[in-house]
């Protein structure tokens, strides 16, 4: 069943336009995040799902129903915003309660609820402090519970771990997939960090500039993107144009670059001799090879000439002898000196075309 079902959605604010005509669904009990650059659109995009903004046009599904005239505290819908927006005046339990006095729930129901909530947060014994009391993580945690205890039909959450710090983020995101997946409630997850999106959700949207580039699983996003702006957004990667020179029948093709560089790369589209494409290939995915005989697709020469220290890895420019340049990541006990000779390697299946910018 899906949950979320967005029509064409367009929203301009004057001559600028915050969203163009875009479509997507959310399936449920899954997590889609909507993913990009800061003014892409995606906020604008919620906002409108939320009913805080209304769409120039385009039509917005919640739980198979149109929503477009349904006030917001009538979709159904938990809300996390990137403030958290707990009330500082109320203790943790009063939070909580909040929106289960206005949908008028018993006492002894909202006691019962609060308890079952605080020990799913992990909050318990907590629920007399104020949330002056409480650190980052933990207010945090009270605004989820806050948005799920009132059984919504779908849940928003608009960057909602911007606030904690890198490494209070990566407990806290795994915490908060767990509570998502033991209530089976869908969700759609706004944020600008590629790995937040890629741990946390079930599908990605990406987004650019108000349009939606393209849809997809995490593994599908990262490894087969097909438009040049996803390939450069998500992660690191190596981009260059090229033009294909041969085509064989166990979809390869070789691509050459404008400085003459030829890469046997994975063809995940129709095409033919002559077009000009992108050939990507992640850093990650390049090799030291020892030998000119190893068993790589492509085997290419080149000397270091810039080097990044990143913890377990260690990131290398390698300048090759066509001029082109690759950043290849090595693990950290793979040391190589500045200006050294080196041998690189990496297979078709990891180097993959683009048919367009975008």
């Amino acid at each position: 069943m899906t949950n979320i079902v967005i029509e064409n959605l367009s929203k301009s604010f004057g001559d600028v336009i915050a969203a163009d005509d875009v479509s997507f669904k959310v399936d449920s009990g899954k997590i889609l995040t909507l993913l990009g650059p800061s003014g892409c659109g995606k906020t604008t995009v919620l906002r409108c799902i939320c009913g805080l903004e209304t769409p120039d046009s385009g039509d917005i599904y919640i739980g198979g129903s149109l929503v477009n005239d349904v006030p917001t505290n009538k979709r159904g819908i938990g809300m996390v915003a990137q403030t958290w927006a707990v009330w500082p005046h109320m203790r943790v339990r009063e939070n909580l309660a909040f929106g289960l006095k206005i949908k008028k729930v018993s006492e002894q129901e909202i006691k019962k609820r609060i308890k079952e909530i605080l020990k799913m947060v992990n909050l318990e014994g907590k629920e007399e402090r104020y949330p002056s009391q409480l650190s980052g993580g933990e207010k945090q945690r009270v605004a989820l519970a806050r948005a799920i205890i009132v059984d919504p039909t779908v849940l928003f959450l608009d960057e909602p771990l911007s606030n904690l710090d890198a490494k209070l983020r990566k407990n806290t995101r795994i915490e908060l997939k767990k509570i998502q997946k033991e209530l089976n409630i869908t969700t759609l997850y706004v944020t600008h960090d590629q790995e937040e999106a890629l741990v946390i959700a079930d599908e990605i949207a990406v987004m650019n500039k108000g349009k939606l580039c393209e849809v997809g699983s995490p593994e599908m996003i990262y490894t087969k993107p097909s438009t040049e702006f996803v390939a450069d957004f998500i992660g690191e990667n190596n981009i260059m144009q090229g033009m294909v020179s041969e085509i064989y029948d166990n979809n390869i093709v070789t691509v050459e670059t404008k400085n003459g560089l030829k890469l046997k790369a994975n063809k995940t589209f129709k095409v033919a001799k002559g077009n000009s494409v992108y050939v990507t290939i992640r850093p990650e995915n390049i090799f030291m090879s020892r030998d000119l005989k190893d068993s790589y697709d492509n085997i290419l020469e080149g000397r270091t000439i810039y080097s990044s220290f990143l913890g377990k890895n260690t990131e290398h420019h390698i300048e090759l002898e066509c001029g082109d340049i690759l950043k290849a990541s090595f693990p950290m006990r793979q040391k190589m000196r500045l200006g050294s000779d080196i041998i690189i390697g990496f297979d078709s299946l990891d180097c993959n075309i683009i048919s367009r910018p975008n």
